[in-house]
């Protein structure tokens, strides 16, 4: 028995010996099971995916047109108005005589007359003086200061006075001469055709000095106004004030 024993294992192994390790079908299982698995599931997906349509060649598509969505269009008729009847001319044209004479229009001949004799009138050329001031030095007859009438040089007389007005009404304002504000006023004023004083003007390094100018120059006297050709005329006049402490 225990030599049956092993001569069956001897052949046993001779045979596992005599095996082509090749032939082994559990070697390449796992990619057998795997290669099924996606056939299997390609399959399924393919038949879940798959579509059929229905012949339409065999159908008059025509036909499924709903007749509600067929909408019938009334046929309007335009009324028009009939033409006007043609005029008739009268069957009998009466004549009717103008009695009215006819005025005729003259047109007279703006050509002069040749043979007339023309008689020229004197024409007097009134001169019209524009309103423009003229300078004191250049104007024929000076404006005259009170006091210079009878002076042969009423320019000199007309200075000279002037000077002695601003002089005699000279104030030096008490505020500018504490603080030692000094300076030159520079006056300007037109001395009208009635021989008043007007447009002044100031130019000043102070606003009491400019103020105090004007006041000598408010109180000047009424003068005799200047004339050009005889006719009197705007004159300006130009001075300087000076403020200056001793």
């Amino acid at each position: 028995m225990y030599n049956l024993a092993l001569q069956q294992a001897k052949t046993y192994r001779k045979m596992e010996q005599k095996k082509n390790p090749q032939a082994d079908l559990n070697k390449n299982r796992g990619l057998f099971f795997i290669t099924g698995l996606v056939l299997v599931l390609s399959l399924v997906y393919a038949a879940l995916e798959w579509k059929t349509y229905d012949d339409t060649g065999k159908y008059d598509l025509s036909m499924n047109v709903q007749d509600e969505l067929i909408e019938e269009v009334p046929f309007v008729q335009l009324k028009t108005s009939p033409p006007p009847p043609p005029q008739v001319a009268p069957e009998i044209i009466e004549i009717v005589e103008d009695d009215e004479p006819i005025v005729e229009t003259i047109i007279e001949s703006t050509e002069p007359d040749p043979d007339e004799e023309i008689k020229y009138e004197d024409i007097v050329v009134e001169e019209v003086f524009e309103d423009v001031p003229i300078p004191f030095d250049v104007i024929e007859d000076v404006p005259v200061f009170p006091g210079c009438e009878n002076d042969t040089n009423k320019k000199a007389c007309f200075q000279k006075m002037l000077q002695k007005h601003i002089v005699k009404n000279f104030r030096y304002p008490e505020v500018e001469q504490e603080l030692g504000i000094q300076g030159r006023v520079s006056v300007m004023f037109v001395i009208q055709k009635d021989g008043s004083i007007g447009e002044v003007r100031m130019r000043g390094p102070n606003k009491n000095l400019e103020k105090e100018a004007a006041r000598i120059i408010d109180k000047l006297p009424k003068m005799t106004p200047g004339k050009q050709r005889g006719t009197p005329v705007r004159v300006p006049f130009s001075i300087p004030i000076t403020f200056k402490l001793q």
